[in-house]
């Protein structure tokens, strides 16, 4: 496997379920020795949850993004195992996975990686019961029309919604108050949306009512030791290799109120000359949103030895 055209990508929120990490940690060594060393930094079972849920505690935000990045990090130890020296052209990651990306790219440790999503989460879910909220899928509405229409919802109803995730074309999730997350909703519909549909969180992430914890959130990421990453880390909110350890900081401070551009984010990649990428974590959710955005390039999916044997043999 060539890496020189390859982009490794880690997933965010949604990805979870129950079992994630266990099949490659009955294989791998290496990765079960992340799954312990995740157990001993937090002093719980975050191992037993992923495996063995329940559902519920897992999609506990104060929970889910711990685990999430946990997995990811496993399936890179065993990555790096398999193929040593492997490094991509460039690294992403959707929402959470951002921080999961600057560890796998050196900037941070997987300790401090680790202690700041676990605190990301207890912040969002704090958050979220400080300033109720949601967020909606959208299908088949284009962004500038979107966009419109939450700022309609805002208008009419004095409560922020806004665009989230750009996600692919033809899917944009929305995210805000609960009363202006209905009226968009409803709105998008009427503009031509195919489906508007809740998603099941609780909280209304990439949005204005994320801003309440923003300067406790801001303090976890000045306190967390950072390194220049060893290859480019491209960001959620710039959809653009951050420049410096400031550009880092800035951007997870500020992500959680920004949207995602992920489509540009890709885009980008694509432009400076990747025609693979790899997405290193549970689930497929970012290889299929790929091939809504170019389907000229190569997604791959690794969470267990057979996904790790397609990679390196492909």
């Amino acid at each position: 496997m060539d890496f020189s055209k390859t982009a490794f990508l880690f997933p965010g929120q949604g990805s979870q379920m129950v079992g994630m990490g266990q099949a490659l940690a009955e294989t791998s060594t290496v990765a079960r020795a992340v799954f312990a060393e995740a157990d001993d930094i937090l002093g719980l079972s975050l191992s037993s949850l992923c495996w063995e849920g329940p559902a519920e505690t897992l999609n506990d935000t104060i929970n889910t993004q711990p685990a999430l990045y946990v997995t990811s990090m496993a399936v890179l130890a065993a990555l790096q195992e398999a193929a040593p020296g492997a490094a991509p052209a460039f690294i992403a990651g959707h929402s959470l996975g951002q921080v999961t990306a600057a560890a796998a790219a050196g900037s941070m440790s997987f300790a401090d990686g680790l202690r700041l999503v676990r605190e990301r989460g207890r912040l969002m879910k704090l958050a979220g019961e400080r300033s109720p909220g949601g967020m909606a899928a959208v299908i088949r509405l284009d962004i500038e029309k979107l966009t419109a229409v939450c700022a309609q919802a805002t208008e009419t109803t004095g409560k922020p919604v806004q665009v989230a995730n750009d996600n692919c074309p033809g899917q944009v999730v929305i995210s805000g108050d609960n009363d202006a997350l209905e009226l968009a909703m409803t709105l998008a519909k009427e503009a031509g949306a195919r489906m508007a549909k809740r998603l099941p969180v609780s909280i209304a992430a990439h949005s204005q009512l994320m801003e309440s914890v923003s300067a406790e959130y801001g303090a976890a990421v000045d306190a967390a030791t950072l390194n220049l990453p060893s290859m480019p880390f491209i960001g959620n909110s710039t959809a653009a290799p951050l420049d410096g350890l400031a550009a880092i900081r800035a951007e997870f401070k500020s992500q959680l109120s920004s949207p995602v551009r992920w489509t540009e984010s890709i885009q980008y990649m694509i432009g400076a000359g990747v025609t693979t990428f790899v997405e290193l974590g549970a689930g497929n959710v970012l290889t299929g949103l790929l091939k809504r955005i170019d389907r000229g390039v190569s997604g791959y999916n690794v969470q267990d030895a057979e996904g790790l044997s397609a990679l390196l043999n492909g």
